[in-house]
């Protein structure tokens, strides 16, 4: 789906080597907005990049791969291809979610690019949502293959949770940011194909207008499983991530990985490195021990 919107965010502070938020408190949310009145576990709902795999720094592969292709030169950097070291690209994919809003966003500070789809930078909107819709096009494809490579494992636990959830009946799903047709191909190749057909929902990027920190995805897997949105639990990897899940009023525990680990967690249920340790009857004791603490 192309997506042509310029995020715009007060409270974003950049400059050419940081980005970074003015306050974390521009995205506060408190524990009444994480759990209500939650009676029970019906519904345990997965992120997939950095959930179900560590997957960022094979997205920044495949985008300074598409940048390098394509011989994106900002600006700034005429002189070499585009390249976003691994600093940068975690501040940027743990601020701003979905692959399209990273690039608008980058150009609109950095300038737009000459490539070898325009000889010259884009000069109107038709132009730059061509660019970015071409540079996401050609990154989804070189992401598709390096996941289909074989070199690519789940996280630890994961599997086993989602094993344990389906057969206590509780409903699962997948609720991701990216590309619908990446997000099919990491599960059918990670999670294998039964797991994948028999989610409960799934949902990706393509299928809400709003990208996380917007709790729509949630929002609208909730309605899809039939189920109040107290009752189901977000396991995410990120602040974005949390923050929609917590904006849905849905509860959420949090599996961080090396480059969310040092992110504010304090709106979480539960923090975990990964989820080797944790069954689904951990869960379904921590979602009683809040509820019995408010």
């Amino acid at each position: 789906m192309a997506s042509t919107m310029i995020l715009s965010n007060p409270n974003l502070i950049h400059s050419k080597n940081h980005l970074r938020f003015k306050s974390r408190k521009s995205f506060a949310t408190t524990k009444s907005l994480l759990i209500s009145a939650s009676q029970s576990l019906q519904a345990l709902i997965f992120d997939c990049d950095g959930v179900i795999l560590e997957s960022e720094h094979l997205h920044r592969q495949a985008y300074n791969d598409a940048f390098s292709y394509f011989s994106v030169r900002c600006p700034s950097s005429p002189s070499h291809p585009l390249n976003w070291d691994t600093h940068f690209y975690d501040q940027l994919q743990n601020q701003i979610g979905g692959g399209k809003p990273k690039m608008r966003w980058y150009f609109n500070e950095h300038g737009w690019p000459s490539s070898t789809i325009f000889d010259k930078p884009p000069q109107n909107d038709d132009d730059c949502a061509k660019l970015i819709d071409t540079l996401q096009d050609w990154k989804t494809e070189r992401y598709k293959e390096i996941i289909k490579s074989g070199t690519v494992e789940p996280r630890p636990g994961v599997l086993r949770l989602m094993d344990e959830a389906k057969a206590a009946g509780i409903k699962l799903a997948v609720c991701s940011a990216a590309t619908k047709s990446s997000v099919i191909l990491c599960l059918e190749n990670l999670i294998g194909k039964e797991r994948f057909q028999s989610l409960d929902c799934f949902l990706a990027g393509d299928d809400v207008k709003q990208k996380k920190p917007d709790p729509l995805i949630y929002l609208t897997a909730a309605k899809r499983l039939g189920v109040s949105e107290k009752d189901c639990l977000v396991v995410e990897d990120s602040v974005i991530g949390l923050q929609a899940a917590a904006r849905a009023g849905m509860p959420c525990v949090i599996t961080y990985t090396c480059s969310t680990a040092d992110q504010d967690f304090k709106d979480a249920i539960a923090k975990y490195p990964d989820l080797s340790n944790v069954r689904l009857k951990d869960l379904e004791f921590l979602l009683q021990s809040v509820v019995s603490a408010n």
